[in-house]
């Protein structure tokens, strides 16, 4: 028989940096997760993308058991590493503070859109120019076709 889901906890943690302390452990120990188990997966399963800011969502079951996917980080922080910059503009549509070609725009388009609900490649470059423009980050170049 399946087990019964109880609760879905969202997070985003450091790749290979999950500790007990705030705020994995007082969201997953509410839950009655064992919290150490879970760091120690988290940390193996994303080794490879250390230091990047991964979402990921927890599936709590009614016997404390869990499992969990890891998404890719998301586009707000792939534009900054890319734009080289430490936060977004507070008044995007006045004060600009970086700028990202649209070959970069593809490039994250292309490995974020499985986390994404687009089916083509020009809608989700569409949607991280988006939010780049929210951000006060400019697209420069011709856009592709």
């Amino acid at each position: 028989m399946a087990k019964e889901l109880t609760a879905i906890v969202k997070l985003q943690i450091k790749g290979g940096a999950a500790n007990p302390s705030p705020p994995i452990g007082p969201a997953l120990g509410a839950k009655g997760v064992n919290i150490m188990e879970f760091c120690k997966q988290f940390n193996a399963r994303s080794q490879e993308m250390a230091g990047k800011v991964l979402p990921v969502i927890i599936n709590v079951y009614n016997d404390k058991s869990f499992d969990f996917v890891i998404k890719r980080p998301p586009v707000a922080i792939q534009i900054m590493e890319v734009a080289k910059i430490k936060e977004g503009s507070p008044t995007s549509n006045r004060k600009k503070v970086g700028s990202v070609s649209w070959d970069q725009v593809k490039k994250i388009a292309e490995d974020k859109i499985v986390d994404m609900n687009c089916f083509t490649i020009e809608s989700a470059m569409n949607m991280v120019a988006g939010t780049a423009r929210s951000m006060g980050v400019t697209v420069t170049g011709e856009k592709p076709h």
